[in-house]
């Protein structure tokens, strides 16, 4: 097969293809140059899993010389995932291959990682691929891992490569792309997850090379949305978002299948199963469209109720798992969902926080932002999040702790401007200063003009009624205090 150049193998679809297990077959070939084995070969023998590779070298006048051979090895966290034999001539080769092979196997299942069968949760590979400084880079990749983890992953491993601009098929480079499906092999992973939202021609490409399930950020955000979403219409906002963000991908072939339907009982002759598949997704979208209006207009109702009433609402905003929804809870001694991970809360809780004098404000919770939030996310929620404009006040609660809290209040301003909601005042909480000293957190009060709680532990809670006050009714606690003496 082939010719002098390089080899071109068949259709192995039909040949058992698992970590555990050799294919059963082996690929012998010749090298003209009497050179060793090459790359490609190597690569060969882990991806298809072949029992053996052999390159029988030819001689002066095409007699046969060295043969060169490799085999796969047992699973090791840091060892090669092959063996390259030392090279010996055809007739010196003393090999029960069928014994000896058989023991290989059973010694490559021995090593196979344990796999948590019990939760049946997916082995990842994380994989970035990036054009931008180290720092930056880095943290994108521990907020993904922080993702996966949150939507019930198990994460095995990462790799990042710097490029200076993206491979506009496969995002990375081929060779590359081969060598992460060999990790991938060697450690039990059956799926790759890419730290930035790839094309729909990007997802098919890569997973035609690698032969397993890849799925990028904005896929892993709604996979942990719609595990959240607890009422009807935040599952309708997140299912919304997942049809208009598969819509477009609905374009890879099944090769076991015709796609031809047609004729009796279909819309008529020649239409596809893919043309029916996006028919059927663009009426679900209709659909859900529809029912999300009506939802929204009970929400509006309820909305103009509150504004009628005249009792000024107080929001909360902030980056995902800042401690925005522990921070609703001790401000109104209420019990919304509290859990330490990313989009904890999806639908919007409202809860009132009295004041003297009779007073009182509506305090609302919101879904958190994240950066480079994906477009249908924002699109689909952009009715619940229409709420904030009828704020008096924003409270925007910031992680203090997490070393990039920065970029966190950056990002959340950038969304805050793209919903044009910047012109509301907003009260600039840094939250989980207990974790940090208190010159640190005197330091970054100043710095940033705002108010250090920490709502955990109930610390610094009357700062933040003070400014609510103070914004809202003009009059600090202090200034009320010089007015009674």
């Amino acid at each position: 097969m082939g010719n002098s150049h390089a080899v071109y193998l068949p259709d192995l679809s039909r040949y058992r293809l698992a970590s555990t297990r050799l294919s059963g077959l082996r690929l012998i070939h010749t090298h003209l140059k009497q050179e060793p084995l090459s790359q490609d070969d190597l690569t060969d023998l882990a991806l298809l899993r072949l029992d053996l590779v052999a390159a029988i070298a030819v001689g002066q006048h095409g007699l046969p010389g060295p043969v060169y051979m490799a085999h796969l090895m047992p699973h090791t966290r840091n060892g090669a995932p092959w063996k390259v034999l030392v090279p010996v001539f055809a007739h010196a080769i003393d090999l029960q291959f069928g014994t000896w092979i058989q023991a290989l196997e059973q010694e490559i299942a021995r090593s196979e990682p344990e796999k948590d069968v019990h939760h049946r949760r997916d082995r990842a590979l994380l994989i970035q691929v990036s054009t931008e400084r180290q720092a930056g880079a880095q943290a994108s990749l521990d907020e993904l891992r922080e993702l996966a983890a949150t939507a019930g992953i198990h994460v095995i491993g990462a790799v990042t490569q710097h490029r200076p601009r993206v491979h506009p098929r496969f995002v990375m480079g081929e060779g590359k792309l081969k060598e992460i499906l060999i990790e991938a092999l060697q450690s039990g992973a059956n799926l790759i997850v890419f730290d930035r939202e790839l094309s729909p021609s990007q997802a098919r490409s890569i997973a035609n090379v690698t032969e397993l399930r890849v799925i990028d950020r904005t896929q892993l955000i709604l996979d942990i949305f719609s595990q959240h979403a607890m009422t009807r219409e935040g599952k309708v906002q997140v299912e919304l978002a997942q049809l208009k963000y598969l819509l477009p991908r609905l374009g890879e072939r099944d090769s076991g299948l015709s796609r031809l339907t047609g004729g009796i009982g279909g819309r008529g002759p020649g239409e596809t199963k893919l043309e029916i598949s996006r028919r059927r997704t663009r009426e679900r979208i209709n659909r859900l469209t529809r029912e999300l209006r009506k939802l929204d207009l009970g929400r509006r109702q309820r909305r103009t109720r509150r504004v009628r009433s005249h009792i000024p609402i107080v929001s909360i905003v902030g980056y995902t798992n800042a401690g925005k929804s522990t921070l609703l809870n001790a401000l109104t001694q209420s019990s919304v969902l509290v859990a330490n991970k990313l989009f904890a809360t999806l639908d919007t809780a409202t809860r009132r926080l009295r004041f003297p004098r009779e007073r009182e404000v509506i305090v609302t919770d919101t879904v958190g932002f994240i950066r480079d939030l994906p477009e249908d996310l924002l699109g689909a929620f952009m009715s619940t999040l229409e709420e904030l404009n009828d704020a008096d006040l924003l409270l925007h609660v910031v992680d203090v702790s997490n070393p990039q809290f920065r970029e966190h209040i950056q990002a959340v301003e950038k969304i805050l401007h793209q919903l044009s909601l910047d012109a509301i005042p907003t009260l600039l909480v840094l939250n989980k200063t207990d974790l940090l000293t208190r010159q640190e957190v005197s330091h970054l009060c100043k710095r940033y003009g705002a108010l250090g709680v920490s709502a955990a532990r109930k610390a610094g809670l009357s700062r933040i009624a003070d400014g609510i006050e103070e914004v809202i009714w003009g009059k600090s606690r202090k200034q009320r205090s010089r007015e009674a003496v």
